[in-house]
């Protein structure tokens, strides 16, 4: 007979551990908006002045070089890297790296897209990473440093060339703010405001070392640009872009969210601050998971794992002996759960990987927020649990 578990009794302050859009930060409400120059122009002198702020302030907080430059692009991340693709690949082979679902939609935008010819897939099954040490630097790289939908991560630096002839273009949307991004090591850097500080959608960041912006001024893409995409004309690089010019309407409102929440990285100690925030958030989960017998990492290797989006398998014997549709439904079912008992909201595993649960462990997430939560994940796995 099936023993059932008491529900407990505490609940998380904030139930939201979404993985995209993330969770706001602690504390957070519209009065943070109040500033928002809305019904203003984004090129009127205040509305410039306000996407420089979030430029300066991006660099200062994130640490990045004074000759590296830094611009607010359309499209959120996808927009950021396929503006970064089009405009600068092509002129050497390229070798782009996957072991998740964005990795392989770059994969396909270099290889169906773009076509370009000399170009090396080395990718991996989710959980893993490919061999880093086969990457060849006289070739551009193309990768994601911190796999969303998957929780796999680039251990350190260190496998990337220093002395290298192409570029290294990095998807590091949900790994700045909370993974230390060595800039001397990384040409190109992308991500988007609704990841690690929990901002609002549909505008990404792109930043660029000398070497980027040298590709710019010395290749002319063979491919037709859209006005949206053009980070140079004729050689020379649309300077304005990255002084806060923008390419297209931005949403002040937008702007305003990250401005604050950067101002809210700087109350919490920076940089630094928020990477200790996230790391304690894993720290939590992996205390547990050590403890539960029913549920792993699915990144195996501890030194690959994910702190920001934290990616759990189901293990229990009854649960692998299900087919595919079968653990799907019980993910489903566990995900539900939680959120019609207003605990967790959006944390059924991404829909291309294994039948798990992806948690969110950014800077804006409380440890006393994820530590409630751990009751309750042991609840509904009872609830669903055959046995």
């Amino acid at each position: 007979m099936k023993r059932e578990m008491l529900k407990p009794a505490a609940k998380p302050a904030n139930p939201c551990f979404s993985s995209g859009p993330c969770p706001k930060r602690p504390g957070w409400s519209v009065t943070a908006l109040e500033r928002a120059l809305v019904g203003r122009s984004h090129r009127s002198k205040e509305g410039k002045a306000r996407l420089k702020q979030a430029i300066d302030d991006t660099r200062r907080v994130l640490g990045v070089p004074p000759d590296y430059r830094i611009g607010i692009v359309p499209a959120s991340d996808t927009g950021a890297v396929e503006m970064v693709l089009w405009n600068m690949l092509g002129s050497r082979p390229v070798d782009v790296l996957a072991w998740e679902s964005f990795g392989q939609e770059w994969v396909a935008d270099i290889t169906e897209a773009l076509r370009l010819p000399q170009t090396r897939v080395m990718s991996a099954p989710y959980g893993e990473l490919p061999d880093l040490s086969q990457v060849d630097f006289s070739h551009d790289v193309v990768f994601v440093w911190n796999g969303t939908t998957s929780g796999v991560r680039v251990p350190h630096g260190e496998w990337i060339a220093a002395a290298r002839e192409g570029l290294t273009i990095c998807d590091a949307t949900s790994a700045v703010f909370a993974m230390d991004m060595p800039w001397d090591k990384l040409d190109v850097v992308t991500y988007s405001w609704q990841k690690v500080l929990g901002g609002e959608g549909a505008h990404g960041m792109v930043i660029l070392s000398p070497r980027a912006a040298e590709r710019l001024r010395t290749f002319q893409s063979p491919h037709p640009l859209p006005k949206i995409f053009r980070l140079a004309k004729d050689g020379k690089i649309d300077e304005a872009l990255f002084e806060g010019a923008t390419i297209n309407t931005p949403s002040m409102l937008c702007v305003e969210d990250y401005l604050d929440a950067l101002r809210w990285a700087d109350e919490v100690g920076g940089l630094a601050g928020l990477m200790a925030r996230s790391r304690r958030n894993l720290d939590v989960l992996a205390q547990w998971v050590e403890r539960t017998p029913w549920i792993e990492f699915l990144a195996a290797d501890p030194a690959t794992r994910s702190n920001t989006s934290i990616c759990l398998k189901l293990t229990a014997p009854w649960f692998e002996a299900l087919d595919a549709k079968g653990r799907n439904q019980i993910v489903d079912r566990l995900a539900a759960l939680l959120a019609q008992e207003g605990v967790a909201y959006d944390i059924a595993g991404y829909r291309a990987a294994p039948p798990g649960l992806r948690i969110w462990g950014g800077a804006t997430v409380e440890s006393a927020d994820l530590e409630a939560l751990l009751p309750w994940l042991e609840w509904t796995y009872a609830e669903v649990s055959p046995a």
